[in-house]
Parts: structure tokens; C-alpha cells; sequence
């Protein structure tokens, strides 16, 4: 079984240190290296190709958002899980325009962090429910603001509507197959076909243009 590479990226040893006490031991994940900052981050991905990047935001010499950026247009092998201690939207917006797979506040449980990491190391985004309530909400405000330009609609289907209904609710692909008894194929199958109907690249843009067409 072929490890998941983690690169830890934050300014605080202790902080450091218990994350990486938190994930060894277990079989499916490595911890290749630790930086301290977002132009470290970099330079070790560079050189390591981890997996999963796990950065926190606010760092010296270079932030986590300008490191992930940089990270997400020139290492796209690996994927970038923001840390924080800020259920703050402009983090969590700035995170999401700067390619981040997911944002974890520090305060998560262990089972939490465990999920995030084993999502965005499968290509999925990963955002706990109250932040992609933050994210949504602010999509929100953009569609109910006086004056938008009407937009022709799309059309979902009835099992479309209710996975994406899903995926607002912040599961992924596996929790949403369970919940509607089909295969995980099945439901990346209707994310990806909804997601090259509408022309968008991920399962935030999906959402977002859904409300934007109000197409639930």
C-alpha cells in the first residue's frame, strides 16, 4: 500500500510536533519533512513531492496563502490543506482563490484531520461543514445582491440536485454514495458530468454556479 506523503509547513514546533504525533504510527501516512515557513514550504515540495501539503496561514518570510498559490500553479501533485485557528471568511475565501483542497481549523478532532487528509490525498476537496457554510453564505450575498444580471439557466437532474444538496452539506464522494445507495463511480460520475455541464473545476465553482443559475 502506497503511503500518503505529508509535508507539515508551520512556524510553531509545538504545533508541528503534535500534529506529527497525532499521524504516526499509522500505515497509510508519511511524514516526509516539516518547514517553517511558506518559502521552506515550497522548496521542500519541490524537492520531496509530498502528497498532501499541510500549511498553516499566517507564517513569516511567506504566508500560507501565497505558498499555496505558488504551490497549486507549479507542483500540482501536491495538495495544499490549510491550518488555522480563524473560522474567518477571508481566510477561508482567500484560501479557496489560492487552490487550497481544504481548510481544517486547529481545533479539529483527530478523526477530523484524519478525514480531511485521506480526502484531499484522493484529489477531493475537503471543507467541514461550518466552513463550507461560510463559503456558501458568501456566495450567497454575491446572488442575492439588487441588480445581477439575469443568467440562462441549467438544468439538473433529481439525483443531481440531491448530490450537490449533499455536497453544500460538505460530504464527499463515499458518504454521498452511501446515503443514496449507489457507487462512488456512480456519484463522481454525476459530479464530474455537472461539473463539465456547467463549466466550472471544482466542488466549490459547482455550488457556486448552482446558486448563481438557482438551480436548486
Amino acid at each position: 500500500m502506497n503511503k500518503i506523503k505529508v509535508l507539515l509547513a508551520d512556524d510553531h514546533f509545538i504545533v508541528r510536533n503534535g500534529i506529527r504525533s497525532l499521524l504516526e504510527g499509522l500505515t497509510d501516512v508519511e511524514i516526509v519533512g516539516e518547514a517553517q515557513n511558506g518559502a521552506e514550504a515550497i522548496a521542500m515540495v519541490q524537492e520531496l513531492s509530498p502528497d498532501v501539503l499541510m500549511i498553516d496561514i499566517a507564517m513569516p518570510v511567506m504566508n500560507g496563502l501565497e505558498a499555496t498559490a505558488q504551490i497549486s500553479k507549479q507542483y500540482k501533485q501536491t495538495k495544499a490543506l490549510m491550518l488555522s485557528m480563524h473560522n474567518n471568511e477571508d481566510y477561508i475565501l482567500k484560501s479557496v482563490e489560492a487552490g487550497a483542497y481544504g481548510y481544517l481549523l486547529k481545533d479539529s478532532t483527530r478523526d477530523e484531520m484524519l478525514r480531511a487528509l485521506r480526502t484531499v490525498a484522493n484529489g477531493e476537496k475537503y471543507f467541514s461543514p461550518s466552513v463550507s457554510n461560510i463559503i456558501i453564505t458568501s456566495y450567497l450575498h454575491k446572488v442575492n445582491k439588487p441588480d445581477k444580471p439575469i443568467i440562462k439557466k441549467a438544468k439538473l437532474s433529481r439525483q443531481e440536485k440531491a448530490i450537490l444538496n449533499f455536497v453544500i452539506d460538505g460530504l464527499n464522494s463515499r458518504e454521498i454514495a452511501e446515503k443514496l445507495e449507489l457507487s462512488v463511480r456512480t456519484i463522481d460520475n454525476h459530479r464530474a458530468n455537472m461539473m463539465k455541464r456547467l463549466r466550472v473545476k471544482n466542488a466549490v465553482e459547482l455550488v457556486k454556479k448552482a446558486l448563481d443559475e438557482k438551480l436548486l
